[in-house]
């Protein structure tokens, strides 16, 4: 199961209202657990059976243990505020440590000015040895980097500002 059917599994669960869902397929057990209508809280849980190869991938279930009942897609893309009402901002997905390039000697993913598209990668979120790209949702030119390479960066915390027209 890949990040993004997960976070499709999590979006469905949180919407529908069920309180408690569990899905096991071969290797992989989920648990995503809501905190009903008034809370704003989703758990979710991945457990793999000890002594199973594991192929690194980025996945939610080790990094953004506790999302909100409506949780951001990788690269969250919410209007922003404020003077930037036009800009769209791109927010974490995940809890952990961004680099805005490949590897230390690569040049950066995006600068300010760059026009970007849907699927272009922004930058990487390294969270507990796995390094997630982060992929761009919309089209359109960086207006903003909102956070330095190698700095953490908590869940839902913007990243950049983007210009859609």
């Amino acid at each position: 199961m890949d990040l993004k059917e997960i976070q499709n599994l999590i979006k469905f669960v949180a919407k529908s209202g069920a309180s408690e869902v569990k899905l096991e397929m071969d290797d992989v057990k989920i648990t995503i657990k809501t905190g009903g209508e008034d809370s704003r809280e989703t758990t979710f849980v991945q457990q793999i059976p000890v002594g199973t190869a594991v192929t690194p991938q980025p996945t939610p279930a080790a990094v953004a243990p506790t999302t909100p009942a409506t949780p951001a897609p990788v690269a969250a893309v919410e209007s922003a505020s404020d003077d930037n009402s036009k800009y769209i901002t791109i927010k974490s997905p995940i809890i952990g440590t961004l680099y805005r390039k490949p590897s230390p000697d690569k040049p950066t993913f995006v600068e300010v000015g760059d026009s970007i598209k849907e699927g272009d990668v922004l930058c990487i979120i390294e969270a507990m040895k796995l390094f997630n790209e982060i992929e761009s949702e919309v089209s359109g030119k960086i207006v903003k980097v909102l956070v330095d390479d190698a700095s953490p960066v908590e869940f839902d915390q913007p990243l950049f500002l983007v210009d859609p027209s």
